[in-house]
Parts: C-alpha cells; structure tokens; sequence
C-alpha cells in the first residue's frame, strides 16, 4: 500500500489493497468519499462457524474501529445463515454444513469477544446484523435474480473452485451461492465500504456487481493481511495449533506473545497494536516483551497484562533455575563498594571486560534474582544488597553473589 500523509495513517495502516483504485479508472478514491462529510457505512461480515475468534480475526475489526474513530458508522454482519453453508474460499473440498443450533451457539459468543475491539458505546456507530433476517426471506424468483448476475466462468474463475476444477474434486452447486448471499449483504445494508482479508476480493467484488445491479453505487474493498500464526509458518488457526484466542486468560496471551519468531514481531505491531512502528525497540527480546504487554493489555487490561509479564518471568526464573543445578559462587571480599554493576559482572567473569558488561545490560541481557537490570550505571553502595543473590547473563550462565563479614 503507498504512504500517505499522517492525516490518512490510520487508513492505509496495515492495508495490502484499496480497490477499486484510480489505476484500474476509478474518478473518486477512498480518501476523498471518507471527506464528503457524511458517516460511510464501512461494513465486515464473519461466519460463527466456531465458538472462539482469534487475533487473525482481530485484523480487520481493527481497522472497522479505525473508521469508527474517524466517525464513521461499523455494520457487522453476523452470518448465521451463510456459515450454514460455509465460505468455500481457501477450501480444497467442500465445508461439512453446520446446522442451525450450531451456528446460534457460536454466534452468542461473538459479540462479547469483539467488544474490547468495537466502540459499543457511542450511539448511532454500530449497528448489528444477522443475515438471516433478509437470507432466509428470499424466494426463489430472488434467487435466480441474483444467479443470472454472474456465469459459471466467473465463479470457476475463482481460485479456490478453480483448483478444484482442475483436481476433478467435486464442486457442489450450494456453494455458488455464498459469494452472491455474501455480496447481497452489502446490497441491504447499502454499504459504502467492505473490509476484508486477502482472500476475500473476489467475495467483496461480487458485492460491488450485486449493488451495481440493483442500483446502488459499488462500495470500495479494503484488503488486509493474513495474519501468520504464532509457528511463524502458515496462517494462523485453531486447527494448526498456533493461534492467540481473544479469550485466552492474560498468563497464556502473553506467554504465546513473547514467543513469537523475531520475523513476526513488525507486522504483529503494525496489524494487532497502534504503537508507533518507529518506537519498536531494535533487541528482539524486548520487542517481544513489549509486544505481548500491549496486545495482553488491550483485551485483559495493564494491571492485568503487567501481573502477567511477571508471573512468566518468574516462571522462566524458576525454570531456569531448575536447570542450574549447581551454580557457581563468587565472594564480593574483593569488590570495592559503591560498585557498578558492570564491573561486577566483569570481576564475576561472566562477561569478559567492563566494556562488555555495559553492552549485556543495555542489551537487556542481565538480570538480579530474575529482575532484568537495562541500566549500565546501576551501582550498588553495599555488598550486603547482593548477598545470595544470583546474577544471570542471558539463559544459562549465573553466579550466586556472596558475602562474608
């Protein structure tokens, strides 16, 4: 996506596509409909076809809370009736049906998950949809209106029923029919803009030529990323087991957070936080830190998130110390008081020189009985604070200082 100036961060933040675009002969952009000064309907549609969403799903209610911010009104389809039928997109086989108990089930937990998320609070900027109400009312006469919108080619077009095609793996005829009931959506709640994930273009374009045909001006698509899993190899998923669920207790959302491989951290910053992407520490483990405290705060709280971070530190110290079975012990009888830390650490032999001690604390690699000390001119005044205390550089060298009188 191109840069912008400040006044349009908040849109293009984290966005992979805006269509249609002036390159592809659209007159009007985003930009300019979101000035018109008139409150867009910016619409996002989800299937309950689980009970738990996941920060992959967080994505694109984000950016509907961005438009929220600015104004501008969020209109959530629920979709208990299309996720009866279950979107094909990404599928090499046809979706198991869910009946309609299920979908129910799942949907009652929805609401509650996106509301550390959505702006519930502000009259008139969120409206709730189920579309059920207007799906299940259409007669067949509507049906065939909306199938004579679009030809086989088209839907075989489609990657995903294109691959089956090819692979003489069976298409059923139902499953045409989501990306016109999906497109539909957008025809009853007129909506001006639709957000979606990557995969999702052809869905939100299908829209576009339903609103067209029944006489509504086509809505802008906005397309976000794919969130990869907590693995740092395929998109996340309950299913594969590398995911971060919305109701995950605080102890296990930052657990997972802090983990995450060091490619991954940007572009969970960018997707899944407001923090400024400039302000990103450059140690990967404090980046880490940082980036769990902020998600786990958003959902759970900062006095939440922040009791989480220690209780996984102390975890990590205890385990640590588990595996150090035997550490070593170094006299303080030498060191002269006050005394920097660094020194310490050089006299102690941990690190070779002064030098290189001032660059392990910088660099967030030391802690004091598991507290982890960042600045290189902490100085202790007497060696009665550091008895039996360990000192740690990174995960597995320790002394225990001590002192005798």
């Amino acid at each position: 996506m191109r840069k912008t100036d400040k006044d349009w961060e908040w849109l293009y933040r984290g966005v992979a596509e805006i269509f249609p675009s002036q390159e592809e002969g659209e007159e009007e952009t985003l930009e300019k409909l979101c000035s018109q000064g008139r409150p867009l309907r910016v619409k996002l549609g989800i299937d309950p076809t689980g009970a738990d969403l996941h920060l992959g799903h967080s994505i694109a209610f984000r950016k509907l809370r961005a438009f929220q911010d600015k104004g501008h009104i969020a209109v959530v389809i629920i979709g208990d009736f299309t996720a009866r039928i279950g979107d094909p997109t990404g599928k090499d086989r046809v979706r198991k049906q869910l009946t309609e108990e299920e979908v129910k089930r799942n949907a009652e937990t929805y609401l509650d998950q996106l509301k550390p998320i959505l702006d519930f609070d502000t009259p008139g900027r969120l409206e709730i949809h189920y579309n059920s109400q207007w799906l299940s009312r259409l007669n067949l006469a509507q049906i065939l209106e909306m199938l004579s919108t679009m030809t086989v080619q088209q839907m075989l077009a489609k990657e995903g029923f294109n691959n089956r095609y090819a692979q003489q793996t069976p298409i059923y005829l139902h499953e045409f029919l989501y990306p016109l009931m999906q497109g539909y959506d957008s025809v009853v709640v007129q909506a001006d803009v639709e957000l979606g994930g990557t995969d999702q273009k052809f869905n939100i374009a299908v829209g576009r030529d339903l609103q067209r045909h029944f006489g509504q001006k086509p809505q802008f698509g906005v397309l976000l990323p794919i969130l990869i899993g907590t693995d740092g190899q395929q998109k996340m998923s309950k299913s594969l087991n590398n995911y971060v669920g919305l109701r995950e207790d605080p102890l296990s959302m930052y657990s997972k957070l802090e983990k995450i491989p060091d490619a991954l951290i940007p572009s969970y910053f960018e997707l899944l936080t407001d923090f400024p992407l400039s302000q990103i520490p450059d140690n990967p483990r404090e980046a880490q830190k940082l980036l769990a405290l902020t998600i786990t705060a958003q959902y759970h709280g900062e006095e939440a998130a922040k009791a989480a971070q220690q209780t996984a530190l102390s975890i990590v110290w205890e385990k640590n110390m588990a595996n150090a079975s035997a550490v070593p012990q170094f006299s303080l009888k030498n060191i002269t008081f006050p005394a920097k830390l660094f020194y310490i650490l050089s006299a102690s032999g941990l690190v070779n020189t002064s030098g290189e001690g001032k660059r392990q604390i910088l660099g967030g690699s030391i802690r004091l009985d598991g507290e982890r000390i960042t600045d290189p001119n902490t100085t202790f005044d007497s060696p009665h604070q550091l008895h039996n205390k360990i000192l740690q550089l990174g995960k597995k060298k320790f002394v225990r200082l001590v002192w005798e009188d």
